[in-house]
Order: C-alpha cells, then structure tokens, then sequence
C-alpha cells in the first residue's frame, strides 16, 4: 500500500505568539472551545500514550473529562494503562482537531484523583456504564463476548432498584502538565508550533522550527 500520494494543503490558520494566552491551560480551553464551536465529533478524544514496566510504550484513545491543574480521563486501574501508569507516572496526550488543522501535545505526569470527584464522576455516568465499570476487568483474557454480556444481565438484575455502587477498581487519573506544545497547520509545511514549558515553576513560551 503507497500512501505517498495523500497530501493537504494546510491554510485555515496561524498561531502567533503575540496572540495567544500567557497560560497554556487557558489558551487549551480557547482552543477546546473553537473545537466544539466547529462541531467536531468528540473533541475530547486524546491520545494518551504510557509506557510499561518492560519499557514497552502503549497508547490509546480516552476522553477528557475536566481540566484543572491538568487533564482528568477515568478507567479501571487495573487495566494495561493502570498498570503502566502505577510502574511509570510519566505520560503525555495528544489532541488532534483535523477540521481545524490543529494539534495539542502533552507531556506530564499522573497521580489518582481525589476519590470524592471520581464518584461524582461515576455516579453522572449512565446505569449501563456504570454496570459497565465492574463487569469488564479491562485488558483481561475473556473466552467471548456471550461472557460479558451473561455478567452485565447478571449485574442487572442484582443492582435492580438500587444505587450502583462505585468500583473501588476505578477512578480518575489527571496528567499534570509540564511541557504544552500548540500546533497550527500552515502553507509549504511552514507550521506555527508553539510551546509553553515549566521551568522554575513559571511558563515560559517559545516557538520551535516546524
């Protein structure tokens, strides 16, 4: 398969750093934002990307929950991610906004949430999720789906006409930044790449060459 061919001519914007906010948390929530005034699906979809015991690196899609001091996602703790988040609390997230030709690179670390806002969390999801929470033993061996399906009925039918109780097996996660870099498509591949690092406990703000 030769993907040479697929180009785009990126030109809906530029980033100056004249023009952008002195806090990358708030120029993140500006961007966010535009993000959901163009109506992109899921906005809050991240790459988040960990790295295992053995080194080995792992990522996948989760979605933003809230920004505070950082970014807050929510997962079993004993899936792979909890896992190599308990062994390695370095990680980094990666927005991408194609419709506008933007990007957000995170790099952090993760510490737990307060156990109070995970069950706020938990309880706004949906029952089905919530029953979802504690049938699944994320990244497990399972034999079929017929399995899960037989222990969310099962579930069901226990918690009928009660309150879901939280797992203590799941909860929330918060990557606090210390390196934000704001990426803007632009003509000729001359991309406007912006970086907010921590050093010192200040933000400073540079551009990086492209």
């Amino acid at each position: 398969m030769n993907l040479a061919a697929l180009r785009e001519n990126y030109q809906k914007g530029e980033l100056l750093e004249s023009k952008v906010h002195p806090d990358p948390l708030e120029q993140f929530k500006i961007w966010f934002k535009e993000a959901q005034n163009a109506e992109i699906a899921e906005p809050n979809a991240m790459f988040l990307s960990t790295l295992g015991k053995d080194m080995r690196p792992s990522g996948r899609i989760v979605l933003l929950k809230y920004v505070d001091r950082g970014f807050s996602f929510f997962t079993n703790y004993f899936s792979r991610k909890g896992h190599d988040i308990a062994h390695h609390n370095k990680a980094s997230i990666t927005f991408f906004w194609g419709e506008l030709e933007r990007q957000v690179r995170i790099e952090g670390h993760v510490e737990k949430v307060d156990d109070n806002l995970s069950m706020e969390y938990f309880q706004s999801r949906p029952r089905a999720s919530q029953i979802g929470a504690w049938v699944s033993e994320q990244s497990a061996k399972i034999p079929h789906r017929e399995f899960l399906e037989a222990r969310f009925k099962e579930l069901e039918k226990q918690y009928e006409g009660q309150d879901i109780p939280k797992p203590a097996h799941w909860g929330g996660y918060e990557l606090i930044p210390d390196y934000i870099e704001f990426w803007q498509g632009r003509p000729s591949r001359l991309h406007d790449r912006v970086v907010y690092e921590l050093i010192n406990g200040n933000w400073e703000r540079y551009r990086i060459a492209p």
